[in-house]
């Protein structure tokens, strides 16, 4: 996801429509469409058009210690030069669920799911380290995930 510089323009009834489905991404076409007062074939097309202009996706959201993935990580990344850059390389390795640039302490944020141990100090060492342009990394290992959610909403 990269950043944009013109934010779409969503009315009420596209805004309510992306509340329901943060609620439940399974949600009927029909019940979205009593709910919004549209008709369903309505509602399908404004979820179409906001999928495909990239504000909403519909995807399962997993809880990776129940699929394997033992080891999460905020890795914070320090760079010289432009850090745009080394963030969309970044956004290349599969094992790194979030990146984001900051402008902090760090210069680039990313959060990494793997297997176990072994694995994270892989993906730190050789690939992650070895790209040009990264200087200085700092592992925070998660010891519990209390909260995680993607209901807040609309604006």
């Amino acid at each position: 996801m990269s950043t944009k510089t013109a934010q779409p323009t969503l009315d009420d009834i596209s805004k309510r429509i992306v509340e329901l489905l943060q609620e439940d991404g399974r949600r009927p076409y029909a019940e979205i469409a009593r709910e919004v007062g549209l008709s369903e074939a309505a509602a399908r097309q404004r979820v179409q058009r906001m999928t495909e202009a990239g504000i909403i996706q519909i995807v399962a959201v997993t809880d990776p210690m129940q699929l394997g993935f033992h080891r999460m990580s905020m890795i914070g990344i320090r760079v010289s030069g432009d850090p745009r850059a080394i963030a969309e390389e970044l956004t290349e390795i599969p094992e790194l669920a979030y990146v984001v640039v900051t402008l902090g302490t760090f210069d680039i944020l990313v959060e990494a799911v793997c297997e176990d141990d072994a694995h994270l100090i892989d993906l730190i060492a050789t690939r992650i380290r070895t790209i040009p342009g990264v200087a200085h990394t700092e592992s925070l290992l998660y010891a519990g995930l209390y909260k995680d959610l993607y209901n807040w909403g609309t604006r």
